[in-house]
């Protein structure tokens, strides 16, 4: 029995390098200022998603990822580590995306695929930590969905079976195929690139970046179709241009900073009543609580 399985992965900034031109004047993040990294509790879902190939032959993983040309390198990450294949929604009317016309755009290009029984991804991206385009993407395309998913057990009988990390331990669901299920950082990281496959892999490219580099043994590509990355406009997924970027975003970003606590701002209390006293004044005082 074999599986088709889409993966959603994100090419996300390091969030810990945070600094004063991480953000442009109308609101969305300056990719460009930042450090781009595979976002981490996305790549736990690919490990599971990998794991089901594993262990059901004739499985398939495909990853989807939106951004622009460079987020083509988290299909390469994939590639590298056992997937199989890969699109990037790519264009600027993607650009400027909240979750709302993100998980639009993703349930277009999921669609594009063609039939799949299982859609993974992380639990939440490192930049926005909303948790929300997971169970969008379900919705839109309506389907059944299983959140906070720390192992996928089994599947049989048209059926998964999940087990979800919960607020007070765990629990078994589950759910009718095809289903869309997020994945906690709590699962089994992903599992290392395997050299092979880099050797293979480490030239794949999306159209776009073979026009503006002139790519090393253009034969390989015409004999291996895994080196060629699909890249997809709003065109190639037949979406309403009005619910992407900017124009089909409610959601508007006023500040994004980066808090880190010094040594110089911690406060060493005694157990006394004068210094926890004073500690709760101060706490209602800046309207930490009460």
């Amino acid at each position: 029995m074999g599986l088709k399985i889409v993966v959603l992965a994100k090419q996300v900034p390091d969030t810990q390098h945070v600094g004063k031109d991480a953000m442009k004047e109308d609101g969305t993040v300056n990719r460009a200022a930042l450090p781009a990294i595979f976002n981490p509790e996305d790549k736990n879902a690919l490990e599971q998603a990998l794991r089901l190939k594993d262990r059901y032959e004739g499985t398939t993983v495909q990853v989807l990822t939106m951004g622009p040309a460079r987020a083509a390198e988290i299909i390469r990450e994939a590639l590298y580590r056992g997937a199989d294949g890969g699109a990037v929604l790519s264009g600027r009317e993607f650009a400027g995306s909240d979750t709302l016309a993100t998980s639009y755009a993703i349930s277009c290009g999921i669609k594009n695929f063609g039939d799949f029984d299982m859609v993974l991804c992380g639990r939440q991206a490192i930049d926005g930590d909303t948790a929300q385009v997971g169970p969008q993407v379900a919705e839109k395309l309506g389907l059944p969905q299983v959140t906070y998913a720390e192992e996928i057990v089994a599947v049989e009988s048209g059926q998964v079976t999940v087990k979800r990390r919960v607020e007070r331990g765990v629990e078994l669901v589950k759910a009718p195929l095809p289903a869309v299920i997020t994945v906690n950082g709590s699962a089994a990281e992903c599992r290392s690139r395997n050299a092979k496959r880099v050797m293979r892999f480490k030239r794949a490219l999306v159209p776009s970046e073979a026009q503006a580099q002139a790519p090393a043994y253009p034969e390989l590509y015409q004999k291996d179709e895994a080196l060629n990355i699909k890249e997809w406009g709003v065109k190639d997924i037949e979406t309403d241009v009005n619910m992407l970027g900017l124009k089909g975003s409610p959601t508007k970003v006023k500040e994004i900073q980066s808090v880190s606590f010094q040594a110089k701002e911690s406060k060493r209390l005694t157990s006394s009543d004068e210094d926890i006293d004073g500690l709760m004044k101060e706490l209602i005082g800046n309207n930490i609580i009460g």
